[in-house]
């Protein structure tokens, strides 16, 4: 049984001067990271997949080095597209977010509408399927906001933002059976 593992990105450097998909990994996002190098989940990964986004390449980056393997970047994989606003201090953030959740149908401000962007991650999650290897689990590394999209689909629930990664910072995983789908867990932090 192939599984895969739908990993977020860990914590960032925020920065209102950069675009939000440059944003690299910070310290602790790195720290977290190599802590996943050594998980039993992730041991038996030979396909990885990532979004484009720096954040998530960052992270891709050296989870494919310590397996020997090269991350296939597919760009659907991405973060719902918040481009029209950029960045937005927390508080604020958070109000816009929740919109999007709760109007999938709607665009926020100009973001992305959810519905669309769950369309796109679930048709780059059967991309990245069909291009795994044929033995071994999956790992994709991706966002929060798609990957609550994505949790949404496999548990056959309405679009939520209940169905949102916990914590702050990032750094989650859910793993679901790759033939049928079945999910086998929610959120669990990357270290676990």
């Amino acid at each position: 049984m192939r599984l895969v593992h739908f990993v977020t990105h860990p914590e960032v450097v925020i920065d209102p001067d950069v675009p939000v998909p440059e944003w690299p990994l910070s310290a602790e996002g790195l720290r977290r990271t190599r802590r996943v190098l050594d998980q039993p989940w992730f041991a038996r990964t030979r396909s990885l997949f990532t979004s484009a986004e720096r954040k998530a390449t960052d992270m891709a980056a050296i989870l494919g080095a310590h397996l020997g393997l090269m991350p296939c970047i597919l760009p659907a994989l991405g973060e719902n597209d918040r481009s029209a606003t950029g960045y937005l201090p927390r508080a604020e953030f958070e109000v816009v977010a929740d919109a999007f959740f709760a109007a999938p149908e709607d665009s926020v401000r100009g973001w992305e509408r959810a519905v669309d962007a769950q369309r796109r991650v679930l048709g780059a999650v059967d991309q990245a399927l069909a291009l795994a290897a044929v033995k071994g689990d999956i790992t994709i590394v991706a966002h929060g906001g798609v990957g609550a999209l994505l949790l949404c689909h496999l548990k056959g629930v309405a679009i939520s933002r209940a169905q949102d990664q916990p914590g702050e910072g990032g750094g989650n995983r859910f793993t679901f059976e790759a033939e049928s789908r079945a999910l086998l867990h929610g959120w669990r932090p990357i270290e676990a």
